[in-house]
Formats: C-alpha cells, structure tokens, sequence
C-alpha cells in the first residue's frame, strides 16, 4: 500500500477536504500549497499524480494530532522530527493516537471492516520492533483499518 493510498483513505474516512488536509500538514511545520496536495491525493493512473514521500506522511501524522489532541506541552515542544523508518505500525499507531483510540475503540474498528482482532494481536502491533511479542502490520490489516474508519465515520 503505497503513502498516497494511505493518505487518501484516510481523506475519504473522515471526509476532511483539500485546505484542511493542508492546514494539517502547517501543524507539522510543512508548508505546502493546495496544488501540491491534490497531486499526491489522485491515482497512480491520472494524469498529474506525485508520489507522497515517507517523511510527508509522517508529518501529515504529527499535524493531525496536533489537530485533534492540541500541541504538547513541555520538555517536547511542538511536534517532533521523523525518529525511526516509516511503517504500517507506526501509521496504525500514529492514527490511533490522534483520534484518541482505545483498545476497544480500535477492535470496534476493524469488526466494522469484518476482521476480528484481539487486544493481545493490538498489543503486538504496537511493541517496539525488537520486542519478542512484536508483530508487523500488513498491508491488508491497515486497509481494514482505513475502511472500518470510513464505515464509522461515514456510515
């Protein structure tokens, strides 16, 4: 699953429209224009389409949870800089912090897309890497997760 898909299911999920999506992005410190974002949010096959760099995800990530859930205060500051690769994992739990998850919201989630998922398989998807119990997140789960956000949000 490709960033833009990622990112343009999740558009589509919470019905969010161009300006906003770049407003999100201006929380993350990217400065980008209305053009900019539409070519990444069209389809491989239409003409005009960019890809959607790792980094500019990411920081689309950090802007939305600074949009729902408010700057941090603190030691931290605003919003922090990419510190490790980005997976599907990180997405999963980025997306989960911004919209303020819990275990039983996110399982919620994925039965409205018609998987069943566990806490202890939750719990797995967001170890560190390097933990014994750690499980990576397919392609297939985040989409089910993208499309159980439409089916909640959208009905």
């Amino acid at each position: 699953m490709t960033n833009n898909d990622t990112l343009r299911m999740f558009r589509y999920a919470m019905d969010i429209g161009d300006a906003k999506m770049v407003a999100i992005l201006g929380l993350a410190g990217e400065s980008v224009t209305l053009e900019w974002m539409r070519a990444r949010l069209l389809r491989p096959d239409e003409q005009g389409y960019e890809s959607l760099e790792d980094s500019s995800l990411e920081a689309f990530l950090n802007g939305l949870i600074v949009y729902e859930r408010g700057e941090r205060s603190g030691p931290w500051g605003k919003v922090q800089p990419p510190s490790e690769p980005l997976t599907n994992n990180l997405i999963l739990k980025k997306l989960r912090i911004a919209l303020n998850f819990k275990d039983d919201d996110m399982m919620a989630i994925f039965r409205l897309a018609g998987k069943d998922v566990s806490k202890s398989m939750l719990s797995a998807l967001f170890r560190k890497p390097d933990h014994k119990n750690y499980k990576e997140c397919g392609d297939q789960f985040l989409r089910n997760f993208l499309k159980g956000l439409a089916l909640y949000y959208r009905g």
